[in-house]
Protein backbone atom coordinates (compact mmCIF):
# COMPACT_ATOMS: atom_id res chain seq x y z
CA UNK A 1 0.00 0.00 0.00
CA UNK A 2 2.74 2.46 0.95
CA UNK A 3 4.77 1.35 -2.06
CA UNK A 4 2.15 2.95 -4.32
CA UNK A 5 3.24 6.37 -3.01
CA UNK A 6 6.97 5.92 -3.68
CA UNK A 7 6.84 7.70 -7.10
CA UNK A 8 5.02 10.61 -5.45
CA UNK A 9 7.62 10.87 -2.70
CA UNK A 10 10.43 10.72 -5.26
CA UNK A 11 8.80 13.48 -7.32
CA UNK A 12 8.30 15.66 -4.24
CA UNK A 13 11.94 15.15 -3.21
CA UNK A 14 13.14 16.03 -6.71
CA UNK A 15 10.95 19.15 -6.82
CA UNK A 16 12.19 20.29 -3.40
CA UNK A 17 15.79 19.57 -4.37
CA UNK A 18 15.45 21.47 -7.64
CA UNK A 19 13.83 24.46 -5.92
CA UNK A 20 16.51 24.67 -3.24
CA UNK A 21 19.28 24.20 -5.81
CA UNK A 22 17.98 26.98 -8.06
CA UNK A 23 17.51 29.37 -5.14
CA UNK A 24 21.03 28.77 -3.89
CA UNK A 25 22.50 29.01 -7.40
CA UNK A 26 20.91 32.41 -7.82
CA UNK A 27 22.33 33.51 -4.49
CA UNK A 28 25.85 32.27 -5.25
CA UNK A 29 26.10 33.10 -8.95
CA UNK A 30 24.08 36.32 -9.00
CA UNK A 31 25.67 39.78 -9.11
CA UNK A 32 26.70 41.19 -5.76
CA UNK A 33 26.84 44.96 -6.22
CA UNK A 34 24.63 46.37 -3.48
CA UNK A 35 24.38 50.11 -3.02
CA UNK A 36 22.27 52.44 -0.90
CA UNK A 37 19.47 52.76 -3.45
CA UNK A 38 19.22 49.02 -4.15
CA UNK A 39 18.99 48.13 -0.46
CA UNK A 40 16.19 50.63 0.25
CA UNK A 41 12.69 49.32 0.84
CA UNK A 42 10.54 49.57 -2.28
CA UNK A 43 6.95 50.70 -1.94
CA UNK A 44 5.22 51.90 -5.11
CA UNK A 45 8.20 53.92 -6.25
CA UNK A 46 7.93 56.26 -3.26
CA UNK A 47 10.71 56.85 -0.78
CA UNK A 48 9.82 55.27 2.55
CA UNK A 49 8.74 57.90 5.05
CA UNK A 50 8.11 57.23 8.71
CA UNK A 51 8.23 54.03 10.63
CA UNK A 52 7.03 50.62 9.50
CA UNK A 53 5.09 50.28 12.76
CA UNK A 54 2.21 52.58 11.73
CA UNK A 55 -1.25 51.38 12.62
CA UNK A 56 -3.82 50.70 9.95
CA UNK A 57 -7.46 51.50 10.36
CA UNK A 58 -9.76 48.59 11.14
CA UNK A 59 -11.80 49.59 8.07
CA UNK A 60 -8.90 48.50 5.89
CA UNK A 61 -9.17 44.96 7.23
CA UNK A 62 -12.97 44.96 7.02
CA UNK A 63 -12.91 45.98 3.36
CA UNK A 64 -10.30 43.29 2.69
CA UNK A 65 -12.52 40.65 4.34
CA UNK A 66 -15.56 41.83 2.35
CA UNK A 67 -13.51 41.53 -0.85
CA UNK A 68 -12.51 37.98 0.07
CA UNK A 69 -16.13 37.01 0.82
CA UNK A 70 -17.39 38.25 -2.54
CA UNK A 71 -14.39 36.79 -4.33
CA UNK A 72 -15.22 33.39 -2.85
CA UNK A 73 -18.82 33.90 -3.99
CA UNK A 74 -17.63 33.99 -7.59
CA UNK A 75 -15.59 30.83 -7.02
CA UNK A 76 -18.75 29.02 -5.90
CA UNK A 77 -20.93 30.43 -8.70
CA UNK A 78 -18.58 29.62 -11.57
CA UNK A 79 -19.01 25.81 -11.47
CA UNK A 80 -22.77 26.29 -11.24
CA UNK A 81 -22.76 28.49 -14.33
CA UNK A 82 -20.55 26.06 -16.26
CA UNK A 83 -22.59 22.95 -15.41
CA UNK A 84 -26.04 24.55 -15.63
CA UNK A 85 -26.48 23.47 -19.26
CA UNK A 86 -25.83 19.85 -18.25
CA UNK A 87 -28.41 20.07 -15.45
CA UNK A 88 -30.93 21.51 -17.88
CA UNK A 89 -30.31 18.73 -20.40
CA UNK A 90 -30.51 16.00 -17.75
CA UNK A 91 -33.65 17.15 -16.00
CA UNK A 92 -35.46 20.48 -15.86
CA UNK A 93 -36.42 19.67 -12.27
CA UNK A 94 -32.78 19.29 -11.28
CA UNK A 95 -31.95 22.59 -13.00
CA UNK A 96 -34.74 24.29 -11.08
CA UNK A 97 -33.48 22.86 -7.78
CA UNK A 98 -29.92 23.96 -8.43
CA UNK A 99 -31.15 27.41 -9.46
CA UNK A 100 -33.13 27.75 -6.24
CA UNK A 101 -30.03 26.87 -4.22
CA UNK A 102 -27.84 29.41 -6.03
CA UNK A 103 -30.51 32.13 -5.73
CA UNK A 104 -30.70 31.42 -1.99
CA UNK A 105 -26.89 31.68 -1.82
CA UNK A 106 -26.84 35.01 -3.66
CA UNK A 107 -29.74 36.27 -1.51
CA UNK A 108 -27.79 35.56 1.69
CA UNK A 109 -24.76 37.38 0.28
CA UNK A 110 -26.95 40.28 -0.81
CA UNK A 111 -28.41 40.58 2.68
CA UNK A 112 -24.87 40.61 4.06
CA UNK A 113 -23.88 43.34 1.60
CA UNK A 114 -26.91 45.45 2.52
CA UNK A 115 -26.08 45.02 6.21
CA UNK A 116 -22.52 46.11 5.54
CA UNK A 117 -23.67 49.16 3.56
CA UNK A 118 -26.11 50.11 6.34
CA UNK A 119 -23.36 49.84 8.97
CA UNK A 120 -21.06 52.03 6.83
CA UNK A 121 -18.47 49.37 6.13
CA UNK A 122 -17.87 50.63 2.59
CA UNK A 123 -17.69 54.34 3.40
CA UNK A 124 -14.21 55.76 3.00
CA UNK A 125 -13.30 58.86 4.95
Amino acid sequence: MLTDFIPLFIMMALALGLALTLLNLGKFLGPKRPNRIKTMAYESGMDPVGTARERYSVKFYLVAMIFIVFDVEVVFMYPWAVSFQEFLAASPGAALGVTVVIVFFVLILGIGLLYDIKKGGLEFD
